[in-house]
């Protein structure tokens, strides 16, 4: 089988370094770590990106996928907006403030772009059918994106996520599996699964293919990097479920300073939780270096990962550059959620409430510079999650069809 994954030309052990040959692969055998993608990147210049396509295709050479990828059947995710968010700014006391809102993507999710990397993957290995485990967002990307490609899909889910995600993930077609449990007991599933004849060509995203899924995130990086004017924000904040998106900027943070595309400097990453699923919140706090796995009791369910793979990961992110891990309450995730709808007019999932929510949380606290400039990430639509707000879905009032009824109600 002949292979074409672009600049990527092996897998590598993020823990020891060990290097493998591409394939559908996610552990290292010598010490179990994760594999990742690693790179030979030819020249890469602004004027080279900028000459692609408005979506995540214009950075394919940064990522595992082949040069001639835009011509393929792909959902064709990202250029989603980075929006000046000066209402926001000024209300919690932010000089500058943007808010990358990924829920302009395909699907309504961030979860577009990574799995657009794994669909490429799994051609690749001549994969038939596209899987998943998931917290709702991932499960609609994958059959999207598989009805799409023309491959078969077969997705696995906690059972009780929120019924527009539900629908959302059917709606496309394929199998959606409701799995008694909580995600972690979903991929527990899906990696058993991977071993039987049953699971044979499957390409499971964020399983056997996650060293190139997670590749995904660093479009994010890539995208706010260049909508800044070539130039990286001076703090972040990010959500956490798995850990990987954060840890992939990051990544993509990195790599644009070592190709010279942006200046070297300083920049902070801070991974927001919530606190009905905050290992990692947990871990920074106490100044551990392990993530103690809990049960998930939160409404942010895209988030509702109870033992985060990436999270040493994104501990060791945020110690290193000045960032730090914070969490918020359901009712903080609410408030946020309408903060950002009345003053900037997105209206986020959960997960946008988490990481608004731990904005605002960090301003108050002093862990947040304001005279930086800074970006939060929205990366959901809220029509997802309308239970969060379920308490609002009714008139401010319901009056006779007069003008006399409407002044007596102003």
């Amino acid at each position: 089988m002949s292979l074409d994954f672009g600049p990527a030309v092996a897998l590598s052990c993020r823990e020891c370094g060990t290097r493998y040959p591409l394939g559908p692969s996610f552990a290292c055998s010598e010490c179990f770590g994760p594999l990742e993608a690693a790179y030979e990147f030819g020249t890469v210049t602004r004027a080279s990106i900028e000459a692609g396509p408005a979506n995540i295709w214009r950075y394919r050479s940064l990522l595992p996928v082949p040069v001639d990828v835009a011509t393929k059947p792909n959902m064709n995710p990202g250029w989603t907006k980075l929006v000046k968010a000066g209402n926001l700014g000024k209300a919690l006391g932010i000089r500058s403030l943007h808010v990358k809102d990924d829920s302009g993507n395909p699907t309504h999710s961030f979860k577009d772009r990574v799995v657009a990397i794994a669909v490429e993957a799994a051609r690749n290995f001549g994969f038939h059918t596209l899987s998943c485990s998931s917290t709702g967002n991932l499960a609609g990307a994958v059959t999207a994106a598989a009805a799409r490609a023309g491959l078969d899909a077969c997705v696995f889910i906690p059972a009780g996520l929120e019924q527009a995600k539900i629908a959302m993930a059917r709606v496309f077609g394929g199998r959606l599996v409701g799995i008694e449990g909580t995600y972690d007991e979903v991929n527990r599933f899906c990696s058993e699964l991977i071993g039987d004849p049953m699971g044979d060509k499957w390409g499971f995203v964020n399983v056997n293919l996650r060293p190139y899924y997670a590749e995904g995130s660093k479009t994010l990086a890539y995208e706010i990097a260049e909508q800044l004017g070539w130039k990286l924000p001076e703090q972040i904040i990010i959500p956490v479920a798995s850990g990987s998106q954060l840890t992939k900027i990051d990544k993509g943070f990195k790599e644009l300073i070592e190709l010279g595309l942006v200046e070297d400097g300083p920049y902070k990453i801070y991974g927001a939780q919530a606190l009905g699923c905050s290992p990692v919140s947990t871990a920074y706090k106490a100044g551990h270096d392990v993530v103690q796995p809990v049960k998930p009791d939160t409404i942010a369910k895209s988030l509702a990962i109870g033992n985060p793979a990436d999270g040493p990961y994104v501990l060791d992110i945020a110690r290193r550059t000045g960032g730090s891990v914070e969490d918020v309450t359901d009712p903080e995730i609410v408030a946020a959620i309408k903060l950002l709808a009345s003053t900037e007019g997105i209206f986020a999932e959960t997960a946008g409430g988490v990481t608004v929510g731990v904005l605002k949380k960090l301003v108050e606290t002093g862990q947040l510079d304001p005279e930086l400039e800074t970006v939060v990430l929205n990366t959901g639509d809220g029509l997802k999650t309308l239970d969060a707000i379920v308490d609002d879905a009714q008139p401010t009032a319901v009056i006779r069809p007069s003008l006399d009824a409407f002044r007596a109600t102003v």
